[in-house]
This record gives structure tokens, sequence and C-alpha cells, in this order.
């Protein structure tokens, strides 16, 4: 059963609620908003590349008191263990049984800070849970429930004393971003209230965490023609050919874009994916997966080059994809 018009109005009117209500907490990075909100309904997962203190913890805070939703920050370290993120069984003496201790990974919002400061094993302990929402420690799985979004965090200029991210995890990620400086205007909006150090404690919840797995289902059903279906494929294609990336786009990530692509759609009042919508998101959903060859690299070619030299190798469909 596709969604209806009906049903896309009241999405897009709940999702410009929930962009609002983050907006009061990081003002002027509503287009950011919009695709840290996209990756979460889809049930996906949020890179950040930014220089510090430019709002990320806000944001995630912000967005977990919008949705009534929990949310906890973990700082990588070198020395941070994989049961530092999951949580560890212990034996109960009192009770002569262990017990699982959840770790802070059991959140609605989880923000891995500076995620590439862990050695490759702590930041394994995500591999599962962003692709189950599970955790398994002795055997026994640990599901973390819904929504569940982790915004990972790291700094593009401090490389010393960093491991960096595999191309699995990195798969992992439905979207790499920025937050970005503001602007001049907005930071004087900022530096008038630099008083309030927590001003997403203030924010009243849009909807509940039962209303975002809802808004997830509902997306689902967002229609997309085989036409724009078969666009996507194109472009994934694309990358894989390339003479510059040695792995292109995976199956993952395909799968991925049109996850969020419905949530972009149904974001926008449509109940059907047009070819813009995987134009638009290209970069952010896809970059990030590729692996480019070392020369090309070394020449100056980037992922986002390579991105937006498939996107105008593949001819867009014409036709209207609606259902």
């Amino acid at each position: 059963m596709s969604m209806t018009p009906e049903q896309a109005a009241w999405f897009r009117d709940t999702f410009t609620r929930l962009i609002d209500n983050v907006d009061a907490a990081l003002l002027g990075k509503r287009e950011v908003v919009a695709l840290v909100l996209s990756a979460m309904i889809a049930e996906g997962h949020v890179l950040l590349e930014d220089a510090p203190g430019t709002g990320k913890t806000s944001l995630a805070k912000a967005i977990a008191a919008s949705v009534q939703g929990t949310s906890t920050r973990i700082q990588f370290t070198p020395d941070l263990l994989p049961s530092d993120v999951t949580g560890v069984t212990i034996y109960d003496q009192a009770n002569k049984r262990f017990e699982f201790h959840r770790g802070p990974v059991f959140a609605s919002i989880v923000l891995a800070d500076e995620i590439n400061r862990a050695s490759p094993k702590t930041q394994s302990a995500l591999l599962e849970v962003m692709e189950e929402s599970r955790v398994t420690v002795d055997g026994v799985a640990h599901e973390v429930g819904r929504p569940f979004l982790v915004v990972a965090t790291q700094n593009p200029i401090e490389q010393a004393g960093t491991y960096k991210l595999p191309e699995a995890q990195l798969d992992r990620f439905m979207i790499k971003t920025s937050i970005g400086y503001p602007t001049l205007a907005v930071s004087e909006r900022i530096l008038v209230g630099a008083v309030d150090r927590n001003p997403s404690a203030s924010l009243k919840p849009v909807i509940t965490t039962n209303a975002v797995g809802e808004m997830a289902d509902l997306a689902s059903t967002v229609h997309i023609d085989p036409v724009v279906a078969r666009y996507a494929a194109q472009i994934v294609e694309a990358t894989r050919e390339a003479s510059a990336t040695r792995l292109g786009v995976s199956v993952r990530g395909a799968i991925a874009m049109i996850r969020i692509a419905k949530v972009y759609a149904a974001a926008q009042g449509r109940h059907y994916v047009v070819p813009d919508d995987i134009k638009l998101l290209a970069v952010p959903v896809w970059a990030h997966r590729l692996v480019l060859d070392p020369e090309a690299e070394f020449t100056g070619t980037t992922a986002e080059t390579v991105m937006n030299n498939a996107l105008a190798d593949v001819e867009a469909p014409l036709a209207r994809a609606d259902a």
C-alpha cells in the first residue's frame, strides 16, 4: 500500500515542526537538520566531519528532546574499550547470577564524539548495533529500540593520534555531512543568547519516539517508480566504472539512497520520489563510500568530484514518477 497525498501532507507538516524545534537550539542550519532528521527516520546514521565547537552536541540533544528520546555522548579516546560502549555482563553476588549492565549506546540519539580517536577494535563495537539495532554480549542479543541514531564526529584537521575509519564502517553511515560555522547574522543571535549554555533543555517535544517509528514505517510506503530506481542504479554503476575509483557505491549504499529518498520526498509533501531527490542526496549519501585510486587522489580528485561527474554522465528521466 502506497502513501496517500493526505498522509504525505501530514508527514511534511510534522517534519517541518521537527526542523523548527531543532532550529531553535541550532540556529541557521535547517538544511543540515533536515538531512539528519531524514537519516533518523530512514533508520540510518550520520557522520559529521566538522571543526570543534560547531554545535554537534547541541544538534544531538535537540533532536532527542524533540522526539521525547534519550541522548548520550561517548568521548572516543585511544584507551576506550568496546565494553565502555556496548555494556558488560557482571556477576551479581546477591542474586547469584550474571546481569547485563547497558552501555551508553542504549539511547535514542548517541553522539560518538571524535570516533576516529578510538582504536579499530573499539570502533568495531558499533558495527553490529549500527546495522542491526542490537548489541550481542556473551551470546545474548539486546535490542536498542526505535528510534536509534548514531551521530559520529571526526575532526577534519587534527589527524595525529587518530585511526582512519575502515570502509566497512563508513558504509554503515547513511550520510556524511558537516554543520559548518554560522553566518554573521546567526553568530550575533547566538552571542546575544550566550548565557544559555544548554538551549536544548528548554525545548518541548514535538512527537514521541513511537511516532518516529510510525513515520519510518509510513515513509517506507512512498512510491518509487522503476524508472527512478533505474536512474539511481545507473549512477551507482557509473561510480564503480569511474577510472578514479577503486571501489564504487556498495549495494548497501544504493539501498540507503532509496530509504532516505523516500523520507525526503515525504518531507516535501510528496508520496513519490522524483529524480531530483536522488540528485540532491547523492553527495551526502554516496560520496563517503567511494574508495579513490591513489593516483587520482594525488592529482586532486575528490569523492565529490567523482559523484558530480557521475551525475553529469547519467541522464535523468524526464517523466513524472508518481504513483
